[in-house]
C-alpha cells in the first residue's frame, strides 16, 4: 500500500507543482520545447531498457500479438461506447475535414517509433545497467510531468471550467468505462493477463511516455513496452481516423485521441471539427490526463 501511494506522489506531485508554479507566460514556447526534447528521451531510454531484456527477439512475436489485440480491445470499446452516446445524444457541428493537419503530425508518430528502436540499438550495442536506466527514466518522467502540469496551467482553462463541462465530463466517463470493458476483454481473453493488469494496461489513453515507465515499472520491460506500443498505436489510429468519423460521430472522434486530445491531436480534432470542438477536446483531454496516472498506479497495486 505505501508503494502505491509513493508511485502516486511521484506522479501527481509534478502535476500539481507544475499547474501552480507561478511560471510566466513568455516562458510556454520554451516548456513546449522541454517537452518535446523529454519526450524523445524518455523514449530512447525506453529502448535502451527493452534491449536489456533476456531473450527479447524471441518474445517480439508476442508481444506484437499482446499490441494488436490489446489495441483493438481498447479502442474497439471506446469507440462502441462513444459512438453510442452520439446516437442517444447527438453533438452537432458545422465544420467541414482538413487533411492537412493529420498529414502534418503522422510524421510525429513515426518518429516516436523510430527513436525507441534507436534506443534499441544503443541499448544492444552498449549495455548500461538497469538501475541506471530505471533512475534516468523516472527522473525524465517527472520533469515531463512537471512540464505538462505547467502546460495545462497556461492552456487557458480552469480545472472548475473543465470539471462543469457536462459533455466534457460525460465523454469522459462513458470513454474510461468502455476502455476499461475492453482491457477486461483483454485479460480474460489473455491466460497470462490478470483482470487487474488487463485494466492498468488500458488506462494509459495515449499518455505513452507515462504507461510505458508505469508499466514497466510493475510487470517489466516486455509489458512496459505492450502498454506503450499499445498507446502509440492509439495515436496513429486517432491521426488516420478522426477526420472520417467526425461528421457522424463528433464525441467519439474526441474521445478516440484519448489524453492527447489536450495537445498532441488538438490540430487534428481543429481542423476536422472546427473550433466550436476546441473547448470540448481540452475538457476530455485534461480529465483523462489527470485519471490515466491515478487508474494506472490504483489498478496496478492491485496485481
Amino acid at each position: 500500500m505505501l508503494d502505491t501511494l509513493f508511485t502516486l506522489l511521484w506522479v501527481l506531485s509534478p502535476l500539481v507543482i507544475g499547474f501552480w508554479l507561478p511560471i510566466p507566460s513568455r516562458y510556454t514556447p520554451l516548456i513546449n520545447r522541454l517537452l518535446s526534447v523529454l519526450v524523445w528521451a524518455i523514449l530512447l531510454l525506453i529502448g535502451m531498457s527493452l534491449a536489456q531484456v533476456h531473450d527479447i527477439g524471441a518474445q517480439f512475436g508476442a508481444i506484437a500479438r499482446y499490441v494488436i489485440w490489446l489495441a483493438v480491445c481498447c479502442m474497439g470499446s471506446g469507440l462502441i461506447g462513444l459512438m453510442l452516446l452520439d446516437r442517444r445524444y447527438p453533438l452537432t457541428r458545422t465544420h467541414q475535414a482538413s487533411q492537412a493537419a493529420p498529414n502534418l503530425v503522422l510524421s510525429g508518430t513515426f518518429m516516436q517509433l523510430a527513436c525507441l528502436g534507436v534506443g534499441f540499438g544503443i541499448g544492444r550495442m552498449l549495455p548500461i545497467a538497469q538501475g541506471t536506466l530505471s533512475w534516468g527514466i523516472k527522473l525524465a518522467l517527472a520533469l515531463l510531468i512537471l512540464s505538462v502540469g505547467i502546460g495545462l496551467a497556461h492552456s487557458g482553462l480552469r480545472l472548475r471550467e473543465v470539471l462543469l463541462d457536462k459533455r466534457g465530463a460525460l465523454i469522459s466517463l462513458v470513454f474510461c468505462v468502455s476502455v476499461a470493458v475492453g482491457g477486461a476483454i483483454f485479460a480474460l481473453t489473455t491466460p497470462s493477463v490478470s483482470l487487474t493488469q488487463g485494466l492498468a494496461l488500458s488506462s494509459g489513453y495515449g499518455w505513452y511516455s507515462l504507461s510505458g515507465i508505469l508499466m514497466t515499472d510493475r510487470y517489466g520491460a516486455v509489458w512496459g513496452t505492450v502498454a506503450l506500443l499499445n498507446d502509440l498505436l492509439r495515436e496513429l489510429c486517432a491521426l488516420l481516423l478522426i477526420p472520417l468519423i467526425m461528421p457522424r460521430y463528433p464525441s467519439a472522434a474526441v474521445g478516440l485521441g484519448g489524453a492527447t486530445s489536450l495537445d498532441f491531436m488538438l490540430p487534428v480534432i481543429q481542423s476536422s471539427g472546427g473550433n466550436a470542438m476546441i473547448p470540448l477536446a481540452l475538457s476530455f483531454g485534461c480529465i483523462t490526463n489527470l485519471l490515466a496516472p491515478l487508474l494506472m498506479v490504483m489498478f496496478a497495486h492491485f496485481g
